[in-house]
């Protein structure tokens, strides 16, 4: 039986996701998952604690360019640290659909892993030495990845760029 035009164009994600980590010689192990109202619940559906899921976010220089920020539940982007970082006056979120063009992934799904786009990756320095969970390029999907490998993999910055939530 063929799947249908949707499924396949969702396992899109999934797919150039798994594709881009063999090609960097990362293992990742993708689950499937229920939907979650919260970070803590998404980290009690996964089973593990709220700091291991890691947003991607994407974020908007103002030359029109973009780096993945990393950034640990429970912490949010530090925009002076950030900024600091990367020596720009401003930084922003973009909408959705900036993101979507610019990933190739909607929000929720958003990952390194993939992108349409190869962005410079700046990961939070409280994410390394550890096994985290991430977008994995589709709805309904969690990524596992050892995060020194994830960070060696794609070159990625590890700097204090958060605070508490």
């Amino acid at each position: 039986m063929a799947e249908s035009p949707e499924a396949v164009e969702s396992a899109g994600g999934r797919r150039r996701v798994e594709e881009d980590a063999r090609a960097r010689g990362i293992p990742v192990r993708i689950v499937e998952r229920p939907a979650a109202r919260s970070l803590e619940e998404a980290a009690a559906l996964l089973g593990i604690e709220p700091g291991d899921i890691v947003k991607t976010l994407v974020v908007k220089r103002s030359d029109d360019t973009f780096v993945f920020a990393l950034v640990p539940g429970g912490r949010k982007i530090s925009w002076p640290k950030l900024r600091a970082l990367l020596h720009v006056n401003k930084l922003q979120l973009p909408d959705a659909s900036v993101a979507f063009a610019a990933t190739g992934y909607e929000r929720g799904t958003i990952t390194p892993f993939g992108s349409t786009t190869a962005w410079p990756v700046i990961a939070d320095s409280t994410v390394a030495g550890r096994t985290v969970s991430m977008g994995a390029g589709e709805h309904g999907y969690s990524l596992f990845v050892d995060a020194d490998a994830l960070l060696a993999g794609f070159d990625a910055t590890l700097a204090d760029i958060t605070d508490p939530e």
